[in-house]
Protein backbone atom coordinates (compact mmCIF):
# COMPACT_ATOMS: atom_id res chain seq x y z
CA UNK A 1 0.00 0.00 0.00
CA UNK A 2 3.31 2.52 1.07
CA UNK A 3 4.37 1.97 -2.81
CA UNK A 4 1.38 2.35 -4.79
CA UNK A 5 0.93 5.84 -2.67
CA UNK A 6 4.28 6.24 -3.48
CA UNK A 7 4.02 5.60 -6.72
CA UNK A 8 0.72 7.56 -7.23
CA UNK A 9 2.82 10.69 -5.61
CA UNK A 10 5.44 10.38 -8.09
CA UNK A 11 3.30 10.48 -10.99
CA UNK A 12 1.25 13.74 -9.33
CA UNK A 13 4.57 15.38 -8.58
CA UNK A 14 5.65 15.14 -12.42
CA UNK A 15 2.15 15.97 -13.39
CA UNK A 16 2.40 18.78 -11.72
CA UNK A 17 5.99 19.84 -12.47
CA UNK A 18 4.87 19.17 -16.50
CA UNK A 19 1.88 21.86 -15.85
CA UNK A 20 3.80 24.57 -14.03
CA UNK A 21 6.10 24.66 -17.32
CA UNK A 22 4.37 28.35 -17.92
CA UNK A 23 1.99 29.09 -21.33
CA UNK A 24 -1.20 27.64 -22.16
CA UNK A 25 -1.31 23.86 -22.18
CA UNK A 26 -1.95 22.30 -25.62
CA UNK A 27 -5.11 19.63 -26.41
CA UNK A 28 -2.15 16.94 -26.73
CA UNK A 29 -0.53 17.49 -23.06
CA UNK A 30 -4.33 18.10 -21.64
CA UNK A 31 -4.77 14.98 -22.78
CA UNK A 32 -1.36 13.47 -21.36
CA UNK A 33 -2.25 14.41 -18.27
CA UNK A 34 -6.03 13.30 -17.79
CA UNK A 35 -4.29 10.01 -19.35
CA UNK A 36 -1.26 9.62 -17.26
CA UNK A 37 -3.98 10.52 -14.01
CA UNK A 38 -6.73 8.01 -15.20
CA UNK A 39 -4.34 5.28 -16.04
CA UNK A 40 -2.64 5.35 -13.03
CA UNK A 41 -5.87 5.06 -11.18
CA UNK A 42 -6.78 2.39 -12.53
CA UNK A 43 -3.82 0.61 -12.96
CA UNK A 44 -3.34 1.00 -9.45
CA UNK A 45 -6.59 -0.56 -8.76
CA UNK A 46 -5.89 -3.43 -10.99
CA UNK A 47 -2.54 -3.71 -9.55
CA UNK A 48 -4.21 -4.31 -6.06
CA UNK A 49 -6.21 -7.07 -6.70
CA UNK A 50 -3.42 -8.46 -8.46
CA UNK A 51 -1.25 -7.89 -6.02
CA UNK A 52 1.53 -5.10 -6.74
CA UNK A 53 -0.56 -1.87 -7.06
CA UNK A 54 2.55 0.15 -7.65
CA UNK A 55 3.61 -1.71 -10.89
CA UNK A 56 -0.05 -1.47 -12.01
CA UNK A 57 -0.13 2.46 -11.54
CA UNK A 58 2.73 2.65 -13.01
CA UNK A 59 1.85 0.57 -16.07
CA UNK A 60 -0.72 2.32 -16.32
CA UNK A 61 0.34 5.61 -16.00
CA UNK A 62 3.06 4.91 -19.20
CA UNK A 63 -0.41 3.40 -20.77
CA UNK A 64 -2.49 6.11 -20.50
CA UNK A 65 0.25 8.73 -21.01
CA UNK A 66 0.80 7.16 -24.34
CA UNK A 67 -2.99 7.06 -24.97
CA UNK A 68 -3.84 10.18 -23.77
CA UNK A 69 -1.69 12.01 -26.06
CA UNK A 70 -2.19 10.14 -29.22
CA UNK A 71 -5.77 11.17 -28.73
CA UNK A 72 -5.06 15.02 -27.47
CA UNK A 73 -2.64 14.72 -30.75
CA UNK A 74 -5.84 13.88 -32.86
CA UNK A 75 -8.22 16.14 -31.20
CA UNK A 76 -5.58 19.21 -31.47
CA UNK A 77 -4.81 18.44 -35.40
CA UNK A 78 -8.70 18.65 -35.93
CA UNK A 79 -9.08 22.05 -34.13
CA UNK A 80 -6.39 23.16 -36.34
CA UNK A 81 -8.09 21.88 -39.49
CA UNK A 82 -11.38 23.42 -37.72
CA UNK A 83 -10.18 27.09 -37.22
CA UNK A 84 -8.30 26.75 -40.89
CA UNK A 85 -11.56 25.94 -42.06
CA UNK A 86 -12.75 28.88 -40.43
CA UNK A 87 -10.45 31.24 -41.81
CA UNK A 88 -11.22 30.65 -44.96
CA UNK A 89 -14.93 30.71 -44.61
CA UNK A 90 -14.11 34.70 -43.11
CA UNK A 91 -12.13 35.42 -46.09
CA UNK A 92 -14.69 34.46 -48.58
CA UNK A 93 -17.40 35.93 -46.80
CA UNK A 94 -14.78 39.09 -46.32
CA UNK A 95 -14.40 38.85 -50.67
CA UNK A 96 -18.25 38.02 -51.18
CA UNK A 97 -19.49 41.19 -48.86
CA UNK A 98 -16.44 43.59 -51.03
CA UNK A 99 -18.01 42.30 -54.53
CA UNK A 100 -21.29 42.85 -53.14
CA UNK A 101 -20.63 46.39 -52.43
CA UNK A 102 -18.66 46.57 -55.61
CA UNK A 103 -21.86 45.72 -57.61
CA UNK A 104 -23.75 48.09 -55.63
CA UNK A 105 -21.93 50.67 -56.55
CA UNK A 106 -22.02 50.34 -60.47
CA UNK A 107 -25.91 49.81 -60.21
CA UNK A 108 -25.92 53.74 -58.96
CA UNK A 109 -23.60 54.47 -61.53
CA UNK A 110 -25.99 53.07 -64.21
CA UNK A 111 -29.02 54.68 -62.61
CA UNK A 112 -26.59 58.07 -63.21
Amino acid sequence: MKRMIRCCLAILFVVAALGCQGGDISTREKGAIGGTLGGAALGGIIGAAAGNAGAGAAIGAVTGLVGGALIGDHVQGQQKKEAQTQQQINQNQSEINRQQQQIQQMKKQQEF
